[in-house]
């Protein structure tokens, strides 16, 4: 079966200039165009779009995209080489995914901040008495109703919040 560039928008949720940048920046090399010059996509093709989708998605860069596409165009003499390449996406996928879940676990810690304030009326139950800087032992408190909810894992990724863009 044939589908339109249209048609492979809609199906996959991608607008029809990002079909159209993929192909200027070469990962859609197995894509063939018909007697006007229009692109014809197969299954296959859609495939292969949702494998660049996912790594799209995954963060990839479309250099190291096309350095796929075209291993996998190679065929079974680069099958050890794409797979390590999407192992190693996978493992910063994953500490991405880590990051984003300590982030958030202090997110969650600002909404408790916020939220016990509105129902007190003031911010200042969180100030060390007599100034506006808030109490260094309100961490504590925080993980203490942590730990009496018996949301461990939320205890341990709000103790483990770090600036992951300048990792070392």
């Amino acid at each position: 079966m044939s589908y339109s560039i249209g048609q492979v928008s809609k199906k996959l949720g991608v607008t029809i200039d990002t079909i159209r940048y993929y192909d200027k920046s070469g990962i859609l090399p197995f894509v063939k165009r018909n007697d006007i010059g229009r692109r014809e996509f197969t299954d296959n093709d859609i495939h292969l779009m949702r494998t660049i989708i996912c790594l799209k998605n995954a963060g990839v860069s479309v250099a190291d995209i096309s350095k796929f596409i075209d291993l996998r165009l190679l065929g079974d003499s680069t099958l050890e080489t794409r797979y390590q390449l999407l192992k190693d996406h996978e493992v910063d996928l994953q500490r991405q995914i880590n990051d984003l879940e300590d982030t958030m676990s202090y997110l969650k810690f600002k909404e408790w901040y916020y939220k016990t304030a509105v129902d007190a009326g003031t911010e200042e139950i969180h100030f060390v008495p007599g100034t506006n800087e808030v109490d260094p032992k309100l961490d504590r408190s925080y993980a203490a109703e942590l730990k009496k909810q018996n949301k461990l894992e939320a205890l341990d990724r709000f103790e483990n919040v770090k600036d992951y863009r300048n990792r070392q």
